[in-house]
């Protein structure tokens, strides 16, 4: 089969149809791309085009109330920033780890309402001179174009209230949760409708929302259906108005949501996170037809050569069967993986998700 480019093999996938192979993408932690860097990948080329991964361009918009993002202190080790979601965070700069929330400026109804009111779509939050000058590289290149959305449980308790808070109003205060993950969608999609009408069009549109962690979730089935599953069909329903497919990456193990993502008409699911329970090959044998697979292999593995190649020749050929894969890990690349390494786990993955 003669080579594809990246939005042709995406769309194969989607159409749970065979291409030349199954698209290879990831995203390594920044410890790690410094890694790289010390090992020999040149400082002026990005680790995608090193690789010869597989192009996908994104198209963010900013959602968020923009409090003002400020250094609070800075080391050699972490610095510790607010945010424009008005949260204070302690982000490790050579490390390969999620920030640490310190403070929530949103606490409560009251304090919702204020940041509510300072979420208004306007033009200046869409990045238009970067769109301008990338959009036509990005068609000519042939790259899978994702547009970004964030709503829903992962941006409300990690950036904006809390964790134990948010957990604690799901079951006191449903209607203030229902409001936040509401106008985060509606701004969210209002920004896409201006992105959209001027003439930029995507392929897909994809969401975090990590609704679950190792071997359970946050919130209970019911709690899903009556506050989230709402809010993500809406979501979904949009995508799929506009032609493009609809894209959840959600951490943890969400198996009991898979089913209720399908029938609100989810297209594809990432990372598949192994470590926290998912088992890929028993979704590919139940959903395989009608969700698209993207990660699954084990991260865990990444720095270990015999066991991760097991781990890529053993699953590989079957989550690739009549499409409806796209390999990546089942996270991120930690900075435990070389770049010998990653070069070698791309040649595999190339080779094993090959039609």
């Amino acid at each position: 089969m003669a080579e594809m480019t990246s939005r042709e093999r995406f769309a194969r996938m989607y159409e749970h149809c065979e291409a030349d192979r199954v698209p290879v993408i990831d995203i390594p932690w920044p410890a790690t791309i410094e890694r790289w860097h010390r090992e020999g990948m040149p400082e002026d080329v990005g680790f995608v085009d090193y690789f010869g991964l597989d192009h996908v361009a994104h198209v963010g918009v900013d959602n968020s109330p923009r409090y003002e993002w400020k250094v609070i202190e800075e080391t050699d080790d972490c610095v510790v920033q607010t945010t424009n979601w008005g949260v204070t965070m302690r982000n490790w700069k050579h490390a390969a780890s999620t920030p640490e929330f310190l403070h929530h400026r949103i606490t409560d109804p009251h304090s919702w309402q204020e940041a509510k009111a300072r979420m208004t779509p306007s033009r200046d939050r869409v990045p238009w001179e970067h769109l301008k000058a990338e959009y036509p590289k990005w068609r000519e290149r042939g790259d899978w174009i994702e547009a970004g959305l964030w709503f829903g449980f992962d941006v409300t308790h990690a950036w904006t209230v809390g964790t134990e808070r948010l957990l604690l109003a799901l079951a006191d205060d449903p209607a203030w949760c229902a409001d936040m993950f509401n106008h985060y969608l509606d701004v969210g999609l209002a920004l896409l409708d201006m992105v959209w009408e001027a003439g930029y069009e995507f392929d897909c549109v994809s969401w975090p929302d990590d609704m679950g962690y190792k071997r359970n979730q946050f919130f209970s089935l019911a709690m899903y259906r009556r506050l989230l599953k709402p809010v993500q069909r809406r979501a979904i329903e949009w995508a799929h108005a506009h032609g493009a497919v609809a894209h959840l990456h959600s951490c943890g193990d969400i198996s009991p949501f898979v089913p209720e993502l399908i029938e609100i008409g989810l297209d594809a699911l990432n990372p598949l996170e192994v470590k926290a329970g998912m088992d890929p090959l028993a979704l590919k044998k139940q959903y395989g037809d009608e969700l698209v697979l993207h990660g699954g292999i084990n991260a865990m593995l990444w720095d270990k050569p015999e066991a991760i190649e097991a781990e890529i020749r053993r699953k590989v050929p079957v989550l690739k069967e009549s499409g409806g894969y796209v390999f990546s890990s089942d996270h991120s690349v930690p900075s435990s993986v070389s770049l010998e390494d990653f070069r070698r786990i791309v040649a595999l993955a190339k080779e094993a998700g090959s039609y």
